[in-house]
């Protein structure tokens, strides 16, 4: 009798361990397929990087319009399946003051070499900030890449899309934050 007994108990504790794991499963999976994370309706975290070329990239210094922060690495296949989108967005929208920003996790990558032949390659127009120490990435509580978030002209964070974006999660995005004429 006291082996069934051990049986039953340990059939028990095997059912609620792995009702525990499906829980803490299901809370990730929750946290992250929200897709507003938890700046979503804030004001979002100033930053000042290092632009790959140009003047540095302070995003307070861009309150008043539109911004898009795509959140990439050039190891990132999904990141290079969306930058075309980003480009084509860029000359599709510039007229509308809808500023993009590529925000490079340099913290993650071999050299800035890498992310120079990136941009080449891609022929990227807009500008290229690098997070050299993952500040930024921190700050905005990213767990992973590619990120996109949308902030407003008012600088409130509007959404924020973890994963690969598709054309039509991009658009929907960008139509919180510019107004078409």
């Amino acid at each position: 009798m006291p082996q069934a007994r051990a049986g039953i108990s340990k059939r028990r504790f095997e059912g609620w361990r792995h009702t525990g794991y499906a829980l803490v499963l299901l809370a990730l999976v929750a946290a992250t397929s929200g897709a507003q994370g938890p700046l979503a309706g804030r004001i979002a975290p100033d930053f000042k990087l290092r632009a790959l070329s140009g003047p540095d990239v302070k995003l307070s210094a861009l309150r008043g319009r539109p911004v898009v922060l795509a959140f990439w690495g050039t190891w990132c296949p999904p990141c290079r399946t969306e930058f075309p989108e980003l480009i084509r967005v860029h000359h599709e929208l510039r007229a509308d003051s809808l500023v993009i920003i590529g925000v490079n996790g340099r913290d993650k990558e071999l050299s800035a070499k890498d992310v120079q032949r990136f941009v080449d390659e891609f022929l990227v127009p807009f500008q290229v900030a690098l997070d050299s120490q993952g500040r930024t990435r921190r700050a905005f509580h990213l767990v992973s890449v590619p990120t996109t978030v949308f902030i407003d002209v008012h600088g409130v964070v509007q959404r924020v899309h973890p994963g690969a974006i598709s054309r039509a999660q991009l658009y929907d995005g960008i139509a919180l934050i510019v107004k078409r004429r």
